[in-house]
């Protein structure tokens, strides 16, 4: 299979790395997106995320003329779809971007074309997208039809990239290459082949999906054990970062480091989608997520608790008293604030307070939609200079710089154990 021109649909945090990867390789690449701000910028040779490394990757292919960014898909050889797929109320998974991405490329489908779903997906979602792709186009035959013989490929490859990393691991990291035939699964490696270092691991499409929850999973169901542990050594008096660096001396205990709660694109979703095909069987899987996702209501109740002490031996009144949340990003020094719990904890805080709320956040020029009007966002050193509380929730570079000592405030809830 000659692949020459490539459409990757969806220009997020996975679509224009991997966009960019195969236009460093001199391949024509389309990106989609319905994003017209990300689409412009795009065209421009700049970036919307923040991602080291990335804009020069883009800048150079723009101006090369190997990437173009559009609002519509046209025919090619290979289509990547690396849209979203958020969970609706009841945590049931949402494949409707799936669905009208796959709707998108439908019309300028041609025989011989390779199709990937690139979006993390319940078991399942690649047959289905397949289903829908053969409804539009019932004039070509698809893998559910005939086999290795169908005029249509359709293969499943999840992406395993760290946010901030995401340039070196995109091309460094093997990938689990799911086909939904074996012939679909080759065709899929070859179209990765054009820019991986790592090794392309061939099986089935539902294998390779069930495969990226797993991982997901897993590191969900270690991140609880360590906020669990957080929660039982707060009552009893006991530092659990020390705890955690003396019992990982263990050469068999490898215990993770505990934080306000878990987010992200990935983790804080894929666990769900597991859960809500299987409830009867995936206990220990949800019994974690709902570890995780009670974390938040944890730490808001200790700034709650910060906040009483403080009235009572400042004797302020409650409306006098200035909270600073340090970070708002689901990880360290990055922009992305899906699923992030400091952006909960943040907004259960300024709900609460009838005081000021103060937000610090240096990867982002503006709040999100449910901060605004509830927190200010402000510089680092002003933070510090007008908080009573400080809550210190993603240990971003510039925060982790400041020597402890240096915070002089009398209330502090950290959530990662910089300030400590």
């Amino acid at each position: 299979m000659t692949i020459n021109k490539i459409v990757v649909v969806g220009l997020g945090y996975i679509g224009l790395p991997t966009a960019a990867a195969f236009a460093s390789r001199k391949k024509q690449v389309i990106g989609v997106d319905v994003n017209r701000h990300a689409v412009e910028t795009i065209n421009r040779g700049e970036i919307h995320i923040v991602e080291p490394d990335l804009g020069a990757m883009v800048k150079v292919a723009v101006e090369n003329g190997y990437l173009t960014a559009t609002h519509k898909a046209e025919a090619a050889d290979a289509f990547l779809i690396a849209v979203p797929t958020p969970f609706k109320e009841g945590h049931e998974p949402d494949l409707s971007y799936v669905q009208a991405a796959a709707a998108s490329i439908a019309p300028v489908l041609q025989p011989g074309a390779l199709v990937v779903l690139e979006s993390t997906c319940p078991v399942g979602a690649t047959e289905q997208m397949a289903a829908w792709l053969a409804d539009a186009r019932p004039d070509l035959t698809f893998p559910q039809h005939t086999g290795d013989d169908a005029d249509i490929h359709i293969a499943y490859c999840p992406e395993r990239v760290l946010p901030g990393q995401v340039v070196v691991e995109l091309v460094k990291n093997d990938r689990v290459i799911g086909g939904m035939t074996p012939s679909c699964a080759a065709h899929a490696s070859a179209l990765y082949k054009i820019f991986l270092e790592g090794e392309c691991v061939e099986t089935d499409a539902r294998t390779a999906e069930m495969c990226k929850l797993t991982e997901n999973s897993f590191r969900d169901v270690n991140i609880a054990f360590a906020n669990e542990l957080s929660l039982i050594c707060a009552e009893q008096g006991i530092n659990v970062w020390e705890l955690i660096r003396l019992a990982n001396r263990h050469p068999r205990v490898n215990i993770l480091q505990p934080g306000p709660g878990v987010g992200g694109h990935c983790i804080a979703v894929d666990p769900w989608f597991i859960v809500a095909q299987n409830p009867q069987q995936a206990r220990l899987i949800h019994t974690a997520r709902l570890v995780n996702d009670g974390k938040p209501l944890w730490v808001v109740d200790r700034v709650k608790m910060a906040v009483a002490d403080c009235l009572v031996q400042s004797g302020k009144r409650a409306s006098d008293v200035t909270i600073a949340c340090f970070g708002l990003a689901f990880k360290p020094d990055i922009d992305d604030l899906r699923e992030s719990p400091a952006v909960g904890i943040t907004e259960m805080i300024a709900q609460w307070h009838s005081g000021t709320t103060l937000a610090v956040e240096p990867n982002v020029a503006a709040l999100p939609p449910r901060l605004t009007g509830l927190v200010t966002l402000t510089e680092l050193p002003t933070a510090l200079r007008e908080a009573d509380v400080v809550v210190m929730l993603v240990d971003h570079r510039a925060f982790r710089a400041i020597e402890p000592e240096k915070i002089k405030q009398q209330w502090i809830v950290d959530t990662k154990g910089v300030w400590r």
